[in-house]
């Protein structure tokens, strides 16, 4: 196994971030595929634990956001590295285009509504995100699908200079009240994107997957790109750092993400609750209630 360093991945704002100069691949942290399998599955393991730990201590919570473009594995990465967690404590948000309802709200009320409970991880596929990229590359959104009033949206720079802020200020907020904040952008590049959507439309088991909208918004590439550098840029902290992992390999991809979900729950400081001496003698005198309970 190769060694593996996840500050080679880290962006919390301390450095400016360049996406021209972000890795789509990297060199692989596993030797060959049964090492692979070996290493994602003690990590599945790994992560078991310390959510358990985690549900037990019930002070922290785990929220881990996903963005990236169409086809950089954004599902299979969430399915395989937590494919061995207790599915009570993790939950799973994927954000679509937005319902009328959310669209009546601010851009922050449909995340807010789901965000993780102590002991819990919740994960985002997509997130708050879409609205400093999605919407920053189509403007017209802000007018016409949100229909915010036309004197806040004259000045387009201080709209969205206000919603990194607004962001930023949501994740300093999650920080303090035990709340941790993960971001991952999965980095593909647009060559490995093609073929990935190339590979839906021939696959028809995969048809489903395909959109129209996915190739326009390859059309976009570069605006897309210069969205998710100014996000990054803009939203990246100590408290809540970005981690750009090279999305062409995707078994690399799943174990790099794996890693840092685990030393970011490393880094808190749970433990399972302890019992004092009286709890523990009244639990063992449990022990004879239930051996009597027995069938004679």
């Amino acid at each position: 196994m190769s060694s593996f360093n996840s500050d080679h991945y880290r962006v919390d704002g301390t450095q400016k971030f360049e996406i021209k100069k972000a890795k789509t691949r990297s060199k692989d942290i596993y030797d060959n595929k049964q090492e692979y399998e070996t290493m994602l599955a003690e990590s599945a393991k790994d992560l078991d634990e310390l959510q358990t730990m985690m549900y037990a201590h019930n002070r922290y919570g785990l929220l881990v956001i996903f963005q990236a473009m169409d086809a950089a594995g954004k599902d299979g990465t969430i399915k395989h590295v937590l494919s061995g967690v207790n599915p009570v404590g993790v939950k799973i948000h994927s954000f679509k285009r937005p319902t009328d309802t959310e669209l009546g709200h601010d851009f922050l009320w449909r995340t807010n509504n789901v965000l993780p409970q102590r002991g819990t991880i919740t994960i985002f596929n997509r997130s708050y995100y879409e609205e400093v990229l999605v919407v920053k590359v189509d403007h017209s959104i802000l007018t016409n699908s949100q229909r915010i009033p036309l004197e806040l949206t004259e000045d387009l720079d201080k709209v969205f200079k206000h919603r990194y802020a607004d962001i930023k200020n949501l994740e300093k907020y999650l920080f303090r009240n035990g709340i941790r904040v993960i971001k991952f952008f999965l980095n593909v590049s647009k060559e490995e994107q093609a073929e990935r959507l190339i590979e839906r439309i021939e696959d028809p088991s995969k048809n489903w997957k395909f959109e129209e909208q996915d190739v326009k918004v390859r059309e976009q590439w570069d605006k897309y790109m210069d969205a998710y550098e100014t996000c990054i840029n803009e939203t990246a902290s100590k408290k809540a750092p970005w981690y750009v992992v090279p999305a062409d390999d995707k078994k690399n991809m799943r174990l790099i993400v794996g890693k840092i979900i685990e030393e970011e729950l490393h880094k808190m400081n749970m433990s399972y609750p302890e019992s004092g001496p009286e709890r523990a003698a009244e639990l063992r005198g449990f022990i004879d209630i239930i051996k009597g309970q027995n069938p004679k």
